[in-house]
């Protein structure tokens, strides 16, 4: 479409369009609704977001409703999801019906997990607002809630029938969560775009269209190869161990992207430490995160907590630490088995 970068994911069933650029959610996205013939179309936003667009976006629709959910990683829950089943059947939704997830990455993850489970299955649309879930959590189909224990601990794949990602939201979107998602920018880069990380040194996240396009690609190129993370596809679980743990030992009152920029540092020390990786990487990764205003080091949380907390990780099997590391920059690579005492030493030197 006119205007938009147009990149293909192969799903389960499908292939589907991720379109970024400006302008996807008074054009493009209503013209695709149009088209889709549905007996009935919910748009699931939160509470900040729905007077700046959801309002709007249901305008464009004649006949969707609006569903609102409170605002934060907390309410990504199995309770905020059996409120969202009530709300679905209230608006009249059926399985012809379809689902927008208008959000960031909560609001992708728990209206998702929603549309793959709501009378076993009906449509979705991903309507990423956040630079994180545009270039990160919209795409590939990972759907899912937190539970006591841990992050996204309950989901499912759910693949949307397109991802509209349209960057005049950003305009509106809090400097600390516009920081947050070039978090997963810089470990897009870590894993396959090693230009794309000299580019965020030396210039920035601009144009940032061309910017989240390639970050996005980056996903895209890994989902297309392994769908259901068998293989490669835990590679964008880089930085991710240390950053849930973080997530969780703080209550979540730590942000997903700056837990995750942490998580990268973590991710540099422990390669340097196994040998995996040349010295200087966690220094060259710490360089360009904190260029991008994002934090390094964190405090006020005990290694002991987050070593508990990483025991609940999904990539651990058998009780054996799995992290995901670098051999170098774009060089991902799983590691299983990490002795506790080289993860230790790295959460101490990550505490500020």
């Amino acid at each position: 479409m006119a205007n938009l970068h147009e990149l293909t994911v192969r799903g389960a069933e499908r292939e589907y369009p991720v379109l970024v650029g400006p302008g996807a959610l008074e054009g493009a996205l209503p013209e695709f609704v149009r088209r889709g013939g549905f007996s009935r179309v919910a748009v699931v936003t939160n509470t900040p977001l729905a007077p700046l667009y959801g309002l709007a976006l249901v305008e464009r629709l004649p006949g969707a409703r609006l569903i609102t959910l409170p605002d934060g990683e907390q309410y990504k829950t199995l309770q905020t999801l059996a409120g969202l089943y009530g709300e679905l059947l209230a608006v009249g939704a059926d399985r012809a019906s379809l689902l927008i997830a208008l959000g960031g990455g909560v609001i992708g993850d728990l209206a998702g997990f929603a549309a793959a489970t709501f009378m076993r299955g009906i449509a979705l649309v991903q309507a990423p607002t956040s630079l994180l879930a545009m270039v990160d959590a919209s795409i590939g189909g990972k759907v899912g809630v937190d539970l006591p224990q841990g992050k996204n601990l309950a989901g499912a794949f759910k693949d949307p029938l397109a991802v509209f990602a349209d960057t005049d939201a950003l305009r509106t979107l809090p400097r600390i969560e516009w920081r947050c998602g070039l978090a997963e920018v810089v470990k897009a880069a870590l894993i396959a775009d090693p230009p794309l990380l000299d580019h965020l040194a030396a210039h920035g996240p601009e144009p940032v269209e061309t910017v989240i396009a390639r970050a996005a690609r980056v996903k895209i190129d890994v989902v297309n190869r392994d769908r259901t993370e068998q293989n490669v596809r835990a590679y964008l679980n880089l930085g991710h161990t240390f950053a849930h743990a973080i997530e969780q030992a703080s209550g979540y009152a730590w942000r997903h992207g700056e837990a995750v920029a942490v998580g990268l540092v973590g991710a540099g020390l422990l390669s340097e430490r196994l040998g995996l990786a040349a010295p200087g990487l966690a220094e060259r990764i710490e360089q360009v995160l904190a260029g991008l205003e994002l934090p390094t080091r964190y405090a006020d949380l005990d290694p002991e907590a987050l070593w508990a907390a990483m025991a609940h990780d999904k990539k651990w099997r058998g009780g054996a630490a799995t992290f995901v590391l670098l051999d170098g920059i774009g060089r991902p690579r799983v590691a299983r088995d990490v002795p506790r005492a080289d993860v230790m030493a790295v959460l101490e030197a990550l505490r500020a």
